[in-house]
C-alpha cells in the first residue's frame, strides 16, 4: 500500500464505511443502553426536556436513537434514515444542551454529529444489509 497515493479502490472505502458504522455505533450503544437500562427500571428518570415535550418524551426520543438507531447503523440496515435521528440528537445535544460550555464538552457531540452526517452522505457500503438488500431486489428485475 502505498500512503502517498490517493486511494480510488472502492473495496478499501467500503472497509473504511463498515469500520466507521462499527464504530461509531458501537460508541453510541454506549450511551442509549444505560438509558434503556433506566426506562426499563424503576429508577426515576431525570432528563433535560427540550422543544417542549417532557423529559420522559425527551428521554423515549433519545433512546429511540441512541439505542435503536445505532443497531440499524450497526448492520448497515436503513443507514442513511437511521443516521438522520443521531444526527438530530448530536446537533441538540451540542447546540442546544451544551450550548454554553466549554468546546471541551460540546466536542464529543460533534464529533459524533460529523459522523452521522458522513453515513448519512455515503451510506453503509458494500458491507451493509442496504447493500445486500438492494442486491436482491434489484436481481428480481
Amino acid at each position: 500500500m502505498n500512503l502517498l497515493r490517493v486511494n480510488q479502490d472502492s473495496q478499501t472505502t467500503d472497509l473504511a464505511l463498515l469500520l466507521l458504522r462499527v464504530g461509531i455505533g458501537v460508541l453510541m450503544l454506549t450511551h442509549g443502553t444505560p438509558r434503556l437500562l433506566v426506562l426499563l427500571s424503576d429508577e426515576p428518570i431525570r432528563f433535560v426536556s427540550v422543544f417542549g415535550m417532557s423529559e420522559k418524551v425527551s428521554f423515549i426520543l433519545n433512546i429511540l436513537a441512541e439505542f435503536f438507531c445505532s443497531i440499524f447503523v450497526i448492520i448497515g440496515l436503513g443507514t442513511r434514515i437511521a443516521s438522520i435521528p443521531l444526527a438530530f440528537v448530536m446537533a441538540v445535544a451540542a447546540f442546544h444542551i451544551h450550548l454554553h460550555d466549554e468546546f471541551s464538552i460540546q466536542e464529543m457531540s460533534l464529533h459524533f454529529l460529523l459522523v452521522f452526517v458522513v453515513l448519512f452522505l455515503t451510506g453503509g457500503g458494500r458491507y451493509s444489509l442496504d447493500y445486500w438488500l438492494q442486491q436482491r431486489v434489484l436481481a428480481r428485475f
